[in-house]
């Protein structure tokens, strides 16, 4: 293929792992890597039911976002005090029904005689098939994460530590965690086809841990999972190009070496230090 036939993929593939790589770090560090799945499938069984209204093709990405932050608002205003159940145990009941709502409305497309094949390619990604009018929504959300983020930093890095300590300290938690929810469901959604809905998972947890296991401060791991969020995208395209094999999942594995680089890197550290 030519140049100008990659040049979109190759952009879309590099700004997915970096915007996701960069917005784990709130994953990771706030430890609720959970919270990518759950966002996931609710953006999944959005586009299912768009798919069962008739939109195809890029008119599937609104009824996607409008699952994914329909999720994010309802975890947003649930308290986990008050509610007497972990953060990771609501997403988990969130995520079981929105699988289950995919997975009814994938049912459903059989019933009535009408094509799943583009719905269920979400499932697993389609970078190759990225386009520039792709790359300028993944744009547009990325930067969004960067003026919320940078609205938000001391608010967010508040919560990162402990939001029971960032109310008492009068932080408006539920405003912002409402606000980073969205945020995240918006990121998700919008890049769903680089790797797809069951992997996008890996870029947004295995950057940010990467980076926690290297680097120490809240900036420095910001920037260091973008970057290896970065390269996790756009080296796991160029191998797959090279080697002929499927793209999502050649990011997926890169992204893993670079977490068990990291962690050989951070053993020896330790040992020198001893």
């Amino acid at each position: 293929m030519d140049l100008i036939f990659w040049a979109p993929v190759v952009c879309c593939g590099a700004l997915a792992g970096a915007s996701t790589g960069f917005l784990g770090t709130y994953i990771i560090g706030m430890r609720i890597p959970f919270l990518g799945i759950c966002v996931s499938h609710a953006a999944l069984a959005g586009a299912v039911f768009g798919g069962l209204c008739g939109l195809t093709g890029p008119m599937l990405l609104p009824p996607a976002l409008a699952g994914a932050v329909i999720a994010a608002l309802l975890l947003g205003t649930l308290d986990p005090q008050s509610a007497r159940v972990d953060s990771n145990v609501l997403m988990g009941i969130l995520f079981s029904l929105t699988m289950g709502l995919a997975f009814l409305g994938l049912g459903l497309y059989g019933v009535y005689g009408i094509s799943d094949n583009e719905v269920r390619s979400l499932l697993w990604g389609s970078l190759n098939f990225c386009r520039w009018s792709d790359f300028y929504i993944m744009a547009a959300a990325a930067v969004l994460e960067i003026v919320v983020v940078a609205a938000f930093y001391k608010e967010l890095r508040a919560i990162l530590f402990s939001r029971v300590h960032a109310a008492a300290a009068g932080v408006p938690v539920v405003p912002v965690w409402t606000a980073f929810l969205i945020l995240t469901s918006v990121v998700l959604t919008v890049n769903f086809q680089t790797v797809g809905g069951l992997m996008i998972y890996s870029l947004l947890t295995n950057p940010a841990v990467a980076a926690f296991l290297l680097v120490k401060g809240y900036g420095r791991a910001l920037a260091l999972s973008a970057l290896f969020g970065l390269l996790s995208g756009l080296g796991g395209f160029l191998l797959a190009a090279a080697t002929d094999l499927p793209t999502g999942a050649m990011i997926v594995i890169l992204s893993s070496l670079l977490v068990g680089l990291a962690w050989a890197i951070s053993g020896l550290r330790r040992r020198a230090g001893h």
